[in-house]
């Protein structure tokens, strides 16, 4: 992991700026906004239907400002809704996951102190299908996906 860098990242694209880096990730759409140490941001583009279940960050603090759109946030075991222009905050340990049940793609941003190994983690989950994989390569990335519920 690095030093911030100074510099612009532009709509649409990753931020190296050069091949775009953009990630798949359980059907959304992952663009990297930035990456250092202390911290690591990416916009999220969701299509109806889509998810991440809850999960915890036990070595990061984590938040969303909502861009576009409306989710059901699950958090520390309540519901909640955001939409554009919300912010969200989940201080790490705290159970969180997003489901955009709204029939509509929505957007969002979100950031992650300190960076630790978030990035890395998105990196290795581009494309992956195997849900079993996802959850162990979470684990070893300082994200624990929690059981479904009974």
């Amino acid at each position: 992991m690095t030093a911030e860098i100074p510099g612009i990242t532009r709509a649409g694209t990753g931020f190296d700026g050069t091949d775009g880096t953009v990630w798949n990730i359980l059907g959304q759409t992952y663009y990297p906004k930035q990456s250092c140490e202390s911290s690591f941001a990416f916009e999220a583009v969701s299509p109806p239907g889509t998810f991440v279940p809850p999960h915890i960050h036990p070595t990061q603090d984590e938040y969303i400002l909502m861009l576009e759109g409306t989710w059901k946030l699950i958090l520390d075991g309540q519901t909640h809704f955001a939409s554009a222009g919300d912010l969200v905050r989940m201080p790490r340990g705290i159970m969180h996951g997003y489901f955009n049940e709204s029939g509509a793609p929505a957007r969002a941003f979100f950031w992650v102190t300190p960076g630790r190994k978030l990035h890395d983690l998105f990196k290795a989950l581009h494309n992956l299908t195997d849900v079993d994989e996802v959850v162990r390569l979470s684990k070893a990335h300082e994200v624990d996906f929690l059981p479904p519920p009974a």
